[in-house]
């Protein structure tokens, strides 16, 4: 059976391996250009950090959504050309029953294939996330937001569970659906709908966040919220109405720490929501300056940069353990419903 499996899947593993000495070159070569430049401008930036760093992340920062993006998009692309044809195409041809007529049993044709196969995607993804991984750790330190969700789905270890539900989810379409080219269509569906649902529906919910009042006379301009280290920032400010009744929110930063409360309202000393001229909110009056002179706050709430790991093993947990679900459905089905 394996070797069965290996002359099946030849083609697509000789693809992979080239495909991955490929995009290693590329980023061994832009990697090193990348800690070059990092090196010269922003290692010994001194007083003008705040430039030097903005000039470097904007140098790369098409590139790095690119690599970005491609790591992502591997555990799907998985999952389509490797996860949905392992069973439809057996069935769609019908040389599932040839194979099940000799001395191999479902269960075992079934672990064999989602086994070797299954492994080897993780291993794929799981190279390229190594490689990338080290390719962005420059720009993931000036920017220091690896929790947004772009850059938390393609670092560390989460991208080989994205692989191995993916694969799992591709062999589940094609089990159910028989027919190889819809079974890859429903994979992609799947794979984008999770992508898309688990970093704003599931993924706050692993911590309860910490909550915490900022003083607006400490924060760090919108400009320099990037620089602020340890220190809150004003991400942004957001100016509502006018008169008594304008309405100023504040959206926070701090370097490494994922925020998500969002745009909060100015609160005074007892905790009211204030506006007009005593919650800073005259568009004739500078916000930064007014909140310097202020007794005014926000309440925020708040995943710390220490939890980064934490939350990278808990989405890992979730996604092998929906793979195990998924490939234990495939073994039910195999041998209960499948005539």
């Amino acid at each position: 059976m394996i070797w069965l499996t290996w002359r099946q899947y030849r083609v697509q593993a000789i693809v992979a391996l080239a495909a991955l000495v490929a995009v290693a070159a590329a980023l061994l070569i832009t990697g090193t250009q990348i800690r070059d430049t990092y090196d010269s401008t922003v290692a010994g930036c001194g007083a003008d950090c705040g430039s030097a760093r903005n000039a470097f992340v904007t140098q790369y920062d098409v590139l790095s959504y690119f690599v970005t993006g491609l790591l992502i998009a591997a555990p799907g692309l998985m999952g389509i050309f490797w996860g949905a044809p392992l069973i439809a195409r057996e069935l769609e041809t019908g040389t599932h029953r040839l194979i099940w007529n000799q001395s191999i049993s479902r269960t075992r044709w079934l672990v064999v294939k989602l086994a070797a196969v299954g492994l080897a995607a993780v291993a794929v993804t799981g190279l390229l996330s190594a490689m990338v991984t080290w390719w962005a750790s420059p720009l993931d330190q000036v920017n220091s937001d690896r929790f947004t969700p772009l850059l938390f789905d393609g670092r560390g270890v989460v991208p080989l569970a994205y692989a191995a539900f993916a694969f799992t989810a591709g062999a589940a379409a094609g089990l159910l659906i028989r027919r190889t080219v819809p079974a890859m269509a429903a994979t992609l569906a799947l794979f984008i709908a999770v992508q898309v649902l688990v970093p704003y529906v599931l993924r706050p919910h692993y911590m309860t966040p910490e909550r915490t009042d900022v003083a607006l006379s400490s924060l760090a301009a919108p400009s320099s919220a990037s620089d602020a280290g340890g220190v809150w920032g004003a991400r942004q400010i957001m100016l509502t109405g006018d008169g008594d009744t304008a309405q100023l929110k504040v959206g926070l930063a701090r370097a490494g720490a994922w925020v998500t409360s969002g745009d909060v309202p100015v609160r005074d000393a007892a905790g009211q929501e204030v506006r007009g001229a005593e919650g800073c909110a005259l568009r004739e009056v500078e916000p930064m300056g007014c909140f310097a002179e202020s007794d005014l706050h926000v309440e925020v709430a708040y995943q710390p940069a220490d939890r980064y790991w934490a939350f990278q093993w808990i989405e890992t947990g979730v996604f092998l353990a929906l793979s195990g679900l998924l490939a234990g459905f495939c073994a039910w089905w195999l041998r209960r419903r499948l005539r």
